[in-house]
């Protein structure tokens, strides 16, 4: 490992753990929703998407307290303590304020947001009139449906727009997050009521909604996604070791016995013919393979067997992305991208520029650095990895991972900005950032992969990368 790439690391670290903490509790703004007549000042312990203003002119507007994205986020702040790049006094003051946020969106019913919001359908000029949700689907929210709302007004209120719902994988994500940060607190500092409480909904609402339909993670398609399913059982299994062992072993037994439901269905989404886990069950073939299957992996975070990446089917998976995005993308035939591709979501992609996103390729990075650690720890059969050419002894196997993970790092970092910035995308020829600036999940994505590497050397895995 090169002094310049270790350098480049802890700096871009340091760059990022500050843009990812500029999406918390930013009560300092006040965002127009142009053309709606809404002023939004998000509530302290709100999570932005990214906190650029925007209003597709060009860039998204991603203004929003996504569920999915802040569990991404708040698992990445426990890491930052956990490297000492955020104090431990700093990070439980974020994660507290994140779960009485969390607590108080959980709740939301939608009619007492209809009578305080009152007419504010008159408001709205009328081009923008035709993306308003029905009043009607809002008013049907009620109980837990608000933990299927994907997004909500950083100010907490609910999102008046239309999108894709439900989706239920958010809550399943902020599940394995609460649990990973109260384990990470010292004896004597548990997160209390709050914590217990929000893992109490989390996992009500996942057992009761594990064989509905959801739309999935790229929020375009209703259906069974193997990213959604995979989420749901590790939070299922993981929240009933928990009850079981705060006292409460019949309802930890239900949550089991349901993660091993799902377990079982698991299976079902690998297809020995085509070769990969399919991203979904009878839904759009072209999409099938899709990187929401790796980063279902590391945000599960199994550390082996089955579904994990000691998987050999999650390994030919990453092994098919790796091939797809190299032929697609020209940004891989020379650069980084010549050693370790750019990563985008599934073949034919069209959002922006339908290029590379950080958050892909950054989880490709983290894939094998959990990989080269399991590897190292002997959790992982060089057999898998036979078809990439990689080293096949176990020992000689960890650091050609470790090194793979590198490589997929110095694709993405060639592509950040000077300030370190990092946006959704990177434009599939020119390397250029497009989407959303300063994306929250960007940043998070490093942060967590930058982890993954530290863990990987601990166990002994290294390699001569850049």
């Amino acid at each position: 490992m090169s002094e310049a790439f270790e350098t480049r690391l802890a700096r871009q670290l340091s760059r990022s753990a500050a843009k990812m903490l500029s999406a918390f509790s930013r009560t300092d703004l006040v965002k127009e929703r142009v053309g709606f007549h809404r002023f939004i000042r998000p509530a302290k312990g709100s999570v932005l998407a990214s906190p650029v203003m925007a209003a597709y002119d060009p860039d998204p507007d991603y203004f929003f307290h996504w569920l999915r994205d802040s569990a991404v986020v708040v698992d990445a702040l426990r890491l930052l303590v956990e490297m000492g790049e955020v104090s431990r006094e700093e990070g439980a003051a974020r994660f507290a304020d994140f779960l009485s946020f969390s607590l108080s969106i959980s709740s939301r019913e939608g009619e007492a947001f209809l009578a305080a919001a009152g007419d504010y359908r008159a408001a709205v000029e009328p081009h923008f009139r035709q993306f308003l949700r029905p009043q009607e689907e809002i008013a049907a929210i009620r109980g837990d449906d608000a933990l299927g709302e994907p997004r909500f007004d950083p100010d907490g209120a609910l999102d008046i727009l239309k999108w894709s719902r439900p989706q239920h994988d958010g809550p399943a994500l902020r599940v394995l997050a609460v649990l990973r940060f109260c384990a990470s607190l010292p004896p004597g500092e548990a997160a209390g009521e709050a914590a217990a409480e929000l893992l109490r909904r989390d996992l009500a609402f996942t057992l009761a909604r594990r064989a509905l339909p959801s739309f999935d993670i790229w929020e375009e398609e209703l259906g069974r996604h193997y990213y959604t399913t995979l989420a749901q059982g590790e939070a299922l299994r993981q929240g009933g070791l928990f009850l079981r062992n705060c006292g409460d072993p019949g309802a930890g037994a239900e949550l089991v016995a349901a993660a091993e439901e799902i377990e079982a269905g698991l299976d079902g989404f690998w297809s020995a013919d085509k070769g990969f886990v399919l991203s979904r069950l009878n839904g759009d073939a072209t999409r099938e393979l899709d990187i929401a299957v790796v980063l279902a992996a590391i945000h599960a975070g199994r550390a082996g067997g089955p579904h994990s990446v000691a998987d050999p089917r999650l390994v030919a998976t990453l092994l098919r992305l790796e091939a797809l995005f190299r032929r697609a993308y020209a940004l891989n035939s020379t650069g980084p991208g010549a050693l370790a591709p750019a990563m985008g979501r599934y073949e034919g992609d069209a959002y922006y520029s339908g290029g590379a996103y950080f958050f892909s390729t950054f989880g490709a990075a983290e894939f094998y650095f959990r990989a080269a650690e399991a590897a190292a720890r002997g959790f992982v059969e060089a057999a898998a990895w036979r078809d990439a050419g990689l080293d096949s002894a176990s020992a000689g196997l960890a650091g050609v991972l470790f090194s793979r993970g590198e490589a997929f790092i110095a694709t993405a970092l060639a592509s950040a900005a000077p300030d370190g910035d990092l946006s959704e995308q990177f434009d599939q020829t020119s390397g250029a950032q497009t989407s959303a600036k300063t994306l929250a999940w960007s940043h998070a994505a490093f942060v967590s992969a930058c982890a993954a590497r530290r863990r990987a050397r601990a166990a002994g895995a290294s390699g001569g990368g850049p």
